[in-house]
């Protein structure tokens, strides 16, 4: 890519973005698409609807979350749904301040930034264009210049809404620049910038005794004071406070219970009224979203203050929990080192699952439902089937904790762990076992985790540990099978021709010899006792494949092994037991023989071609599968 060529192009889309005229043109440019004169609620919903909608399952998933927040479809869809949506229709939810509340590392942060990033992208775009009368320290919507008494005219005519009143700055020039005569009134296109500081505002709290108010509502210009004499007169006032720059966009309080309850009160009128106060001046209109995060124990302390009864009434809070899906958590791991500078070190499959699956059981609650433990509930959780139970135990699983999430180890923390395995040995690839254990010596270290914390915690390494052990016994056997699928797809023709006869109480050809003979009530046992399917329920199980290969049949759809997960893993299960001893001979021999050793190759050269391993991890899996063979 040649760079500068870029910058060029760059330069050009942005002066392609470029519009000025006079408040007359930006009537006429309403006539023709009323979308600028949108609230900045509606700005933000149209921006995350803009980039797509999935239903699945009754459920809406927002694509514009899916790049940075993984495995909280639910919360999204609950935030968008119940404020963001409410909100751009002019509901009483845009009076509210939507509080993100949740554990620390789960990624309310994030959130924010994206609506900024996003916001900023979207006033790019026609649809998302921002227009404000030129030279507003407030940039804000030219049709405050219209007098209250002909709002409702103007609002049938262009069918937009007109709220709130033109900045001081704004009412002075209109007297002194332009005699009132409104059409001549310089108009804009700006770009939402959080670094230019349009339609973005950020405040962070610091020290109380000098944080000063001027930095959300602006502050008295000493310099021109003596020039214009008076401190109500706008010139003699700078409006660059947080609210006022936040103005047509977003404004983020980071931690927000944190602030001096000064700063607070000020969002009690901009959240109900849609105005604040600030210097010697009226109230001063401002169209901005506010958005907060904090953590759950400091909104805990809030609310017991009963001084913060009026702030907490006009708080929309919205719980944002861990993510519980281990595959998701794989990819917020994935993501956190691809942006670190270790990304040429090698990550050996299921390393980062192994951690994930630790996480997850930390941030489970054990489950009432008979029959449910953590590991069965994770698997759940994570799209997996799980024998004796269906959707309807997912969902009533989902529901059985609102605070299910809250708590937990943090991404941060295993993030941590595994970067310190990193540096520490040095290593060109890193594996399950070297986070586990990396995960296991942090613990003591962790300075919130209680003995009895850690003793669970410890407890959960040694789960993740077998399920790992599963996951590299299951890696090596299936690098065994020579052509696999083919294999595979050969077993399960084989057992399909059974149960068909089985159930029509027919006979079956013998492949090699042509003579009809009875189904092969051994075959069919012994795969379907890899996936625990009991004598009595062999029947009910047949049965139940057929009618799905009937169902496919009907769409014109081929079923095969892949198609039904729990045959799947009937015939996978099969192949290895069957292959068990020959794995077990060569990957715990020390001195292999020829045949072994070649054997030995060809394994450890499929598990770096299709598996995703290095040289050095694959012969670490091989070494390791050995042992747990042998054992």
């Amino acid at each position: 890519m040649d760079i500068f060529r870029r910058l060029a192009e760059y330069r050009t889309e942005s002066e392609k973005l470029t519009w000025s005229g006079t408040f007359r043109d930006y009537i006429d440019l309403l006539r023709r698409d009323p979308a600028p004169a949108m609230t900045a609620h509606a700005r933000v919903y149209d921006m995350i609807v803009s980039h797509g909608v999935e239903e699945i399952g009754g459920h809406k998933r927002y694509k514009f979350f899916e790049r940075e927040i993984y495995g909280l479809d639910r919360t999204m869809e609950k935030l968008v749904e119940e404020y963001f949506h409410s909100a751009a229709r002019r509901l009483d939810v845009r009076k509210r301040i939507l509080l993100l509340m949740g554990p620390v590392s789960g990624g309310k942060s994030t959130i924010v930034t994206m609506l900024k990033k996003g916001m900023e992208q979207f006033s790019r775009t026609e649809r998302g264009a921002v227009y404000a009368i030129q030279g507003c320290p407030m940039h804000e919507e030219p049709l405050h210049l219209i007098p209250n008494e002909l709002r409702s005219d103007v609002e049938r005519e262009l069918n937009v809404r007109i709220e709130g009143n033109l900045c001081p700055s704004c009412q002075m020039r209109l007297r002194t620049e332009f005699g009132g005569d409104i059409e001549q009134v310089p108009v804009e296109r700006v770009l939402i910038s959080e670094e230019n500081r349009i339609g973005i505002g950020t405040f962070s709290p610091s020290d109380p005794k000098s944080q000063d108010i001027a930095d959300l509502t602006g502050s008295i210009d000493f310099s021109t004071i003596t020039e214009y004499g008076s401190e109500s007169d706008p010139r003699a006032y700078r409006f660059d406070g947080e609210l006022n720059k936040a103005n047509r966009g977003l404004m983020e309080f980071q931690e927000m219970l944190k602030c001096d309850e000064k700063f607070l009160w000020n969002l009690l009128s901009l959240t109900q009224e849609g105005n604040f106060k600030a210097g010697r001046f009226a109230l001063i209109s401002a169209d901005e979203l506010i958005v907060a995060h904090t953590n759950e124990s400091e909104y805990k302390a809030f609310i017991s203050n009963k001084k913060n009864e009026a702030l907490q009434s006009r708080m929309i809070v919205m719980p944002v929990p861990y993510n519980l899906k281990v595959t998701d958590e794989e990819k917020i791991y994935a993501k956190l080192i691809g942006q670190s500078d270790m990304k040429h070190v090698h990550i050996a499959p299921h390393a980062l699952r192994s951690a994930a699956i630790f996480s997850i059981l930390t941030r489970l609650k054990e489950s009432k439902k008979q029959g449910m433990d953590l590991v069965k509930k994770m698997r759940l959780y994570d799209g997996e089937e799980v024998e004796g139970f269906k959707e309807a135990d997912l969902k009533e699983l989902q529901n059985e904790y609102s605070e299910e999430g809250m708590s937990g180890i943090d991404p941060r923390y295993v993030i941590n762990r595994i970067s310190s395995a990193l540096i520490k040995h040095d290593l060109p690839c890193i594996n399950a076992l070297d986070v586990l254990r990396a995960l296991k010596d942090g613990l003591d270290q962790h300075p919130s985790i209680t003995k009895e914390e850690r003793e669970k915690y410890l407890n959960f390494i040694s789960v993740a540990r077998k399920e790992y052990d599963n996951l590299a016994k299951k890696e090596v056997q299936k690098a065994f099978v020579y052509s696999f699928e083919e294999s595979a797809r050969t077993l399960f023709e084989n057992y399909l021709d059974n149960i068909e006869a089985y159930c029509n109480w027919a006979k079956i050809k013998d492949p090699l010899t042509g003579e009809e003979m009875d189904p092969d009530e051994r075959l069919m046992r012994s795969i379907e006792e890899q996936i625990g399917v009991s004598e009595n329920a062999k029947k009910a199980f047949r049965e139940e494949i057929l009618i799905r290969i009937s169902a496919y049949s009907r769409k014109g759809k081929k079923f095969d092994y892949s198609t039904h997960e729990r045959l799947r893993e009937a015939i996978e299960k099969k192949l290895f037991a069957d292959l068990k001893d020959i794995v077990k001979i060569t990957t715990s021999t020390k001195t292999p023989d020829e045949n072994q050793l070649k054997r030995i190759n060809e394994v450890t050269k499929r598990l770096i071609d299709e598996h995703g391993y290095c040289p050095v991890c694959s012969n670490e899996l091989m070494r390791y599968v050995g042992s747990l063979l042998n054992r």
